[in-house]
């Protein structure tokens, strides 16, 4: 994989764990706290009372991938907006572009396929918070010069409510047709696969969806990953289906079958050393 030297923030987190398994060295990594033991190029600063470290940490880079904001439950997620526009300002120093790491959350509850121009309905708080930073980080970006571009990232094989989620007696809704829901999922190889693509691409849209092709069956999954499960009846407000649309995303990188199925998704999180049952997360549309 070969794409420019580009500083990412926030490379504790679950994204950003992923893309140190999967990415060769090269990346300038950003954390506030200790940073892990390693060889990797590693600058520990706090994005947001030192600016001036972190321009000197985007020097030489031509991205800045932004994966730095609270996730439900672990951080303030109202931090979003402020650190989009840390990476920003930092990207107009080095002359970069920017890459803000949002979620599918932004959508709310709508079901069927969601193109990058639908309606934005955010019924979470956390979904509220990548709107606001999406809107400030597009604002400042065109301010300032600096391309700017909200990956709305939807579910990741590992960092969901149900892989990454599930413990013994996990119970999972179940539509009265038989299936469970289905959502539009990414395994972690092929997402650090897809982002390499696109820092390579050398000009992106403002919004992109990224996920696989098509859709998933929750209850595939765990049984992919031969987890057991409970099935309940749907409630009536349970959405069958939510399909991002990667007709945009697709002009930048492609994809095999097997990215877009139960099994190789389970695949691709059991070879990145993911440990069921000791880290749930929710990242994405779930």
């Amino acid at each position: 994989m070969h794409f420019p030297r580009i500083l990412v923030l926030g490379a504790t987190g679950r994204i950003g764990g992923i893309l140190r398994k999967c990415w060769p060295a090269g990346p300038v990594w950003q954390c506030r706290g200790k940073a892990p033991a390693g060889a990797d190029d590693w600058r520990v600063l706090d994005p947001l009372a030192d600016p001036e470290g972190l321009a000197r940490a985007a020097s030489g880079c031509a991205v800045v991938l932004c994966l730095a904001g609270g996730v439900p439950g672990r951080g303030d997620v109202s931090a979003s907006a402020p650190l989009a526009c840390a990476a920003v300002r930092a990207g107009a120093a080095a002359g970069a572009r920017v890459l803000l790491a949002s979620s599918a959350a932004v959508y709310g509850a709508q079901g069927g396929v969601l193109e990058e121009d639908a309606p934005l309905r955010p019924v979470s708080e956390y979904g509220r918070a990548k709107l606001r930073m999406e809107e400030q980080g597009a604002a400042l970006g065109e301010n300032l010069g600096v391309p700017v571009t909200s990956l709305r990232i939807g579910n990741v094989a590992g960092s969901d409510a149900v892989l990454g989620g599930w413990r013994p007696g996990f119970a999972l809704d179940r539509f009265a047709d038989g299936r469970t829901p289905r959502r539009s999922y990414i395994g972690p190889v092929t997402l650090a696969r897809v982002l390499g693509d696109l820092l390579a691409a050398p000009r992106l849209p403002g919004v992109l969806n990224v996920a696989a092709p098509g859709v998933v069956a929750m209850g595939d999954l765990l049984d992919a990953a031969d987890l057991g499960w409970t099935p309940r009846p749907a409630p009536d407000s349970a959405i069958p289906e939510v399909r991002l649309s990667t007709a945009a995303l697709e002009r930048f990188t492609s994809f095999a079958l097997v990215d877009g199925t139960a099994a190789g998704m389970v695949a691709e999180w059991r070879g990145t050393g993911s440990d069921t049952g000791k880290t749930g997360g929710r990242t994405g549309q779930e």
